[in-house]
């Protein structure tokens, strides 16, 4: 019988850093929607310690503020080496992203790389996201 001995990830400070989180005035107060698409996110699966990468899609129409890109890519890079499941990551940035901004609506959609033969799609909502929208 072989000994697993659980993964312990050095922690050095605590990820996710929405303090990297910066937003701006919305240029209209007509309803637009905003995509935004991040082709690079990596985290660490918290079972192996293995690399996860993924695609993170932020879809909104924002209240009376946008996010930055450059913050907003610093805050997704924040997770590189955070042990968190899909699941969690994907609720986070959604939960730190509608504190930071108050959009009308908004989408978190993350795709992740396929491992063991199986790819996950992970979609998280806030405030109610219009019929042609909702699938994500």
């Amino acid at each position: 019988m072989a000994w697993r001995v659980p993964l312990r990830l050095p922690t050095i400070a605590r990820m996710p850093d929405t303090s990297l989180l910066e937003c701006f005035p919305s240029p209209s107060t007509v309803p637009f929607v905003i995509e935004h698409v991040s082709e690079e996110f990596t985290s660490v699966c918290p079972k192996t310690g293995h690399p996860d990468f993924g695609h993170v899609t932020l879809r909104y129409v924002p209240g009376d503020r946008c996010v930055e890109l450059k913050s907003l890519k610093l805050y997704y890079q924040s997770f590189r080496n955070e042990g968190i499941f899909y699941e969690a990551v994907t609720n986070t940035i959604r939960d730190d992203l509608a504190a930071a901004m108050k959009p009308q609506w908004m989408q978190i959609i993350t795709d992740w790389k396929g491992r063991g033969g199986i790819r996950s799609r992970i979609v998280a909502s806030h405030g109610v996201v219009p019929a042609e929208w909702a699938r994500g």
